[in-house]
């Protein structure tokens, strides 16, 4: 077995071109053989500042000969070994997709340990501006930002995993800043307009409870089509939320797990939903809570809900708003009340209350002035 040298060893040479050519080891392979990370420099001075800054790098890290694999050969690893299992089927399909459609094309074949920020900065600014690699032709058209941001995040995660896994020194994507998303307004009701909705189901018997219960509880579409009265606890008033309806190609419906693990929550209703519920209960012909009107024994239809807000908003003379902006004005009203981000988080199936912060800025900044107002009127009377 070979002689076994430190990781941080670090050699110095003059190559026969008259370059500066540095080594540092940075693991070993199996016989204790070292693995090199290799530098050149035009002159002496400026490979020692190299060597300085990649030694640095590499303090406490002991790669193996896993590390000289491709970037396409981890993302298998990682996408087959780390990630089956712990996200939703459909979920893992489309890191796949991406990352063989948009990454392995450019970037898969380089060697894991030479992926740069730089890299993956050249990667989202073809992606921006030219679109699919995978056809091997420039399409013209870029992808959107947020499919770009998508890509950033899987690639991310994926070359973490590699860190912890001590085949990388550090994350080349920490470096790199994903691509900003256009701020597009969100489609938030009012109170008036609120009413107003609130007045035009009162006219549909067949869609009111259907659409109360989404604006009093904030749910995704696909959620509210999949509640089972098995979901439904009518002696607490709570609803568990543990399903969610999908579209298949060609039209037809399916089961699955919800959005995140975070979304498979336990709910506790307004009074007023609850008893909504109750009622609804005892005339249930099916196991969904809201059957196709048509077929029963299938769910609500996700793509007919749609239609029929479209409807019901066109003819009370309301914004044309989307069906997730229904979810929006129920959370956007809920802080304003007072209820804590933390709280509606958990409501909304959120996996942080950051991220409902984050969503919510629009609405926490009016509470902020609002606070600040009462503070400073409060100090203003004691003074």
């Amino acid at each position: 077995m070979a002689k076994r040298r430190p990781s941080g060893d670090g050699m110095v040479r003059k190559r026969d071109d008259g370059r500066w050519e540095g080594r540092i080891v940075v693991g070993h392979k199996e016989n204790g053989s070292s693995i090199f990370h290799y530098l050149y420099a035009d002159t002496q001075k400026e490979l020692a500042t190299k060597l300085r800054q990649s030694i640095d790098a590499y303090q406490g890290v002991e790669l193996t000969e896993q590390s000289r694999m491709s970037l396409s050969e981890w993302l298998d690893q990682w996408l087959d070994r780390r990630m089956a299992g712990t996200v939703r089927s459909d979920t893992l399909d489309g890191y796949r997709q991406d990352l063989d459609n948009h990454v392995k094309p450019r970037l898969g074949q380089k060697q894991l340990t030479k992926i740069s920020p730089a890299d993956l900065k050249d990667l989202y600014a073809y992606l921006l501006e030219h679109g699919r690699l995978s056809t091997g032709r420039d399409n013209g058209r870029g992808l959107a930002p947020a499919t770009v941001r998508g890509i950033h995040t899987t690639l991310h995660h994926a070359l973490k995993t590699a860190v912890e896994e001590g085949l990388l020194p550090t994350n080349p994507a920490d470096e790199v800043t994903s691509p900003k998303l256009p701020r597009n307004p969100k489609g938030i009701l009012n109170n008036d307009q609120l009413d107003a909705l609130m007045a035009a189901i009162r006219q549909d018997p067949l869609w009111h409870d259907f659409f109360y219960t989404e604006l009093t509880t904030g749910l995704r579409r696909g959620e509210l089509c999949g509640l089972k009265w098995k979901d439904f606890d009518g002696e607490t008033g709570t609803l568990k939320i543990c399903r969610t309806i999908h579209i298949k190609k060609g039209g037809g419906l399916s089961e699955g797990d919800t959005k995140t693990y975070a979304g498979t929550r336990t709910i506790l209703l307004p009074h007023s939903t609850a008893q909504l519920l109750r009622e609804r209960k005892r005339a249930a012909l099916t196991e969904w809570i809201f059957p196709n009107p048509l077929k029963p024994e299938n769910p609500m239809h996700p793509s007919r809900a749609y239609r029929q807000l479209k409807e019901i908003l066109s003819e009370a003379g309301l914004p044309d708003i989307r069906f997730h902006d229904l979810r929006h004005t129920f959370a956007t009203h809920a802080l304003a009340g007072g209820v804590d981000a933390k709280t509606l988080s958990g409501i909304l199936g959120h996996t942080k209350a950051s991220f409902t912060l984050d969503t919510y800025a629009h609405v926490t900044g009016d509470m902020q002035r609002h606070a600040a107002g009462i503070v400073g009127d409060f100090i203003q009377d004691i003074l």
